[in-house]
């Protein structure tokens, strides 16, 4: 019985396996083939790769559409990180029953839909004249409930015995939290560095609104408006999915270690 247990395990694992992977699978070799035989389900290796990414980088401007991606989520990480880490840990350190009724508000705040303040950010935005800009993208990203709420979490288990000893010794709050909490919580930072830097990758519906020039569109915007097109190129489409996909995968798989224990961290606090 065991024994029959541990098979169909091994098979379901192996299904769910194979149906998480298809979709690479599929971009991969859709970026070989024509876009007629994407259309037509081939689903073998073609010979139109160099065509393909040919096209992709002649007709569309995906090299500009790339470095205004990297610099907006590079940006938008850092802050995030840094100041959603240092909210994090005033959470905990200096716990106040002011401070908790400010952290039940912040965490009511996250079933408000972005949806629903972006017409207000716009406008505010707008008067301040900073639309159609970097810095309107990346606003609204460099401080998230709960991206605070994660490191309030992780914080949880940091031992205040090492807060403690470095007041003795004279060091300042920002010295400790620089010096001895950001090192201690490494596995924390990668985790969170994971998470903000796919989400700003990916974010499309702010940069569709607040974007209004094509030298400052991002990869998802440039991949709607390719794939938009009246007859589109499956095959160029594929390339540019491929490129946008590229960044996540490796920053994922250099940092996947320390993201699994900054995760469990996070359930454990």
């Amino acid at each position: 019985m065991r024994k029959a247990s541990k098979i169909f395990k091994h098979l379901f694992l192996m299904v769910a396996s194979l149906l998480s992977v298809f979709p690479f699978y599929w971009m991969i070799i859709g970026a070989t083939n024509t876009s007629s035989e994407i259309i037509a389900g081939k689903l073998t290796f073609g010979t139109n790769a160099l065509a393909n990414i040919r096209n992709a980088f002649s007709q569309y401007d995906i090299s500009g559409a790339f470095v205004n991606s990297l610099i907006i989520s590079v940006i938008t990480t850092f802050a995030c990180v840094f100041l959603c880490s240092m909210a994090g840990y005033a959470f905990v350190i200096f716990r106040t029953k002011f401070l908790n009724a400010i952290f039940g508000i912040l965490l009511l705040s996250m079933m408000i839909p972005f949806s629903a303040l972006m017409i207000p950010l716009f406008t505010m935005f707008g008067k301040a004249g900073i639309n159609n800009t970097y810095l309107a993208v990346i606003l609204p990203s460099v401080a998230t409930a709960f991206m605070i709420f994660f490191f309030r979490q992780n914080t949880e288990s940091f031992q205040y015995e090492l807060v403690q000893a470095a007041r003795v010794d004279g060091l300042s709050e920002l010295g400790i939290f620089i010096k001895i909490y950001m090192p201690v919580m490494g596995s924390s930072y990668a985790a969170a560095f994971i998470i903000a830097f796919m989400n700003s990758w990916n974010n499309y519906l702010w940069p569709l609104v607040t974007i209004s020039s094509n030298e400052k569109r991002t990869l998802p915007l440039l991949l709607s408006y390719v794939s938009s097109a009246y007859t589109p190129d499956y095959g160029v489409i594929m390339v540019t999915i491929i490129i946008a996909t590229i960044p996540m995968i490796l920053i994922f798989f250099l940092l996947q270690k320390y993201f699994v224990s900054g995760m469990v961290g996070a359930v454990k606090g």
